[in-house]
């Protein structure tokens, strides 16, 4: 299976992705290469023309001063100063007078008359014409002089045409070696852009071949989206590592820990079957619809727990007074503190408001508030305390002269099902504060716990500043 999936990626992905940056680089740099020959084109024409206007003037000035004789001096001058190639020159009066010609014999079978002839004083026209030698072609610039004359020059663009088709060449055979990088860079930014999916490839082929969630994907360059979805995966299976271990503990505790009341079941009800006392079978049933009860609370509360870790828990946000939800926990407590004859004190100001679900978050104080009652002696005192703080956040904390919890079991207060060893006297179920951490995490919250032997305990809650749009009670 992992094996068919790394051919899949190999031929579609990374097969894309290296034809994608093969195409892109091989456009580019043709798209470059047109352009530079484009440029030396237009670059070469210009030089041309710009010679050949220069030469007309040069001729031309001489024409006008000395006629025919002195314009041809001026041509043999210039081609004993090594003028650029044989010249096309000719002076036309009229339309068909024909004043003076230098040209080369071979350009002799190109027909003139195809050459544009400006009718102005001043006025130029270009043109291209065949010599009829083995395709050579002539550049002529044709201009009109004042007096009326036509004046023609003309240049061979052979040379111009010779260095285009080296160029040519040369670009056919540079283009060839930007296909091959083109395609040879790609296959290889490819092999190492897929390098952090083929490393994510063999880990998860790993779990799910071994079923080991301890596996982790190689981080080689943070940083790029590639590093940043490695760490995020690696995240994932952190809290999937976490969550699996957490199940794992879980079933081992709730295991462990139904036995007892399971077993309880099973011995009430074989001692109701061997009895036919209605007041024996009648104390089985309530012993019986106890314990199922407790196994009922315990489950209800592991699953309350496990959705609430998850991230699955319903949660109906609104704004509430903290007063009046502590003094709803309170009231169901009172009586028990008055039986434990344990003294409740509140310091909450009626300001304060939270952006919380109600019935969640009263289960998170009722917890707190039955542990305190629970593990403080006769005379002694609990204090519940509110207050916000600078940024908006809200702090309550919990406090009470108990028997307090030992070092060395603070740090698992917070696992499902613990029990201290202090704790193990009194009736419960050890899900308790792993509820209310997991309410109050579901919150965006945090809870902290401080606790000295024979002194008390003090359980912090802090949440974070309602929404501002959230309206204050």
């Amino acid at each position: 299976m992992s094996s068919n999936w790394n051919d899949r990626l190999r031929q579609t992905f990374g097969l894309r992705l290296a034809w994608w940056y093969a195409v892109v680089f091989v456009v580019s740099a043709a798209a470059l290469v047109l352009i530079t020959y484009l440029l030396l084109t237009a670059t070469l024409k210009r030089q041309d023309r710009d010679f050949i206007q220069t030469t007309l003037v040069q001729f031309a000035a001489a024409y006008v001063g000395g006629g025919p004789n002195a314009l041809a001096r001026e041509i043999q001058r210039a081609e004993e100063a090594g003028l650029e190639g044989p010249l096309f020159v000719r002076t036309v009066r009229g339309r068909r007078d024909v004043l003076f010609l230098s040209t080369p014999e071979r350009w002799r079978q190109f027909d003139p008359s195809q050459l544009a002839e400006p009718e102005l004083s001043g006025q130029q026209s270009w043109a291209n014409l065949s010599t009829g030698n083995e395709g050579e072609i002539l550049e002529v610039l044709s201009a009109r002089l004042p007096d009326g004359t036509l004046f023609q020059l003309g240049k061979s663009i052979s040379r111009r045409a010779e260095l285009l088709s080296r160029f040519r060449r040369a670009l056919l055979l540079n283009v060839l070696f930007i296909v091959v990088i083109g395609i040879a860079g790609g296959a290889m930014v490819t092999h190492s852009a897929l390098q952090p999916l083929r490393a994510l490839t063999a880990t998860v082929s790993s779990i799910m071949r071994t079923g080991r969630t301890s596996a982790r994907v190689p981080v080689d360059s943070p940083g790029d989206a590639l590093g940043d979805l490695t760490v995020l995966v690696n995240a994932m299976l952190d809290r999937i590592d976490s969550v699996v271990s957490g199940m794992r503990g879980a079933l081992d505790n709730v295991a462990h820990d139904l036995r007892t009341p399971l077993a309880r079941l099973r011995g009430t009800a074989e001692a109701a079957l061997t009895s036919e006392d209605p007041a024996v079978l009648r104390s089985a049933l309530a012993d019986s619809l106890e314990e199922s009860d407790r196994i009922i609370a315990m489950l209800n509360t592991l699953m309350d727990i496990s959705e609430a870790e998850t991230g699955t828990m319903s949660l109906r946000l609104e704004p509430v007074r903290l007063q009046d939800i502590i003094g709803e926990t309170i009231d169901l407590y009172e009586h028990v503190a008055e039986e434990e004859r344990v003294e409740i004190e509140t310091r909450v100001p009626g300001t304060v408001t939270l952006h919380v679900d109600r019935n969640r978050f009263r289960q998170v104080l009722a917890n707190l508030l039955d542990n305190a009652l629970k593990y403080t002696p006769a005379g002694g005192r609990v204090e519940i305390r509110a207050g916000s703080e600078p940024g908006g956040a809200v702090a309550i904390t919990v406090s009470d002269t108990g028997i307090g919890i030992s070092a060395d079991e603070l740090p698992h207060v917070w696992t499902r099902l613990y029990r201290g060893d202090k704790s193990r006297s009194t009736r419960g179920l050890g899900l308790g504060l792993s509820l209310v951490k997991a309410i109050v995490e579901a919150h965006h919250g945090k809870v902290t716990i401080q606790s000295t032997p024979g002194e008390g305990t003090r359980v912090e809650v802090r949440l974070p500043p309602p929404p501002p749009n959230i309206s204050q009670l």
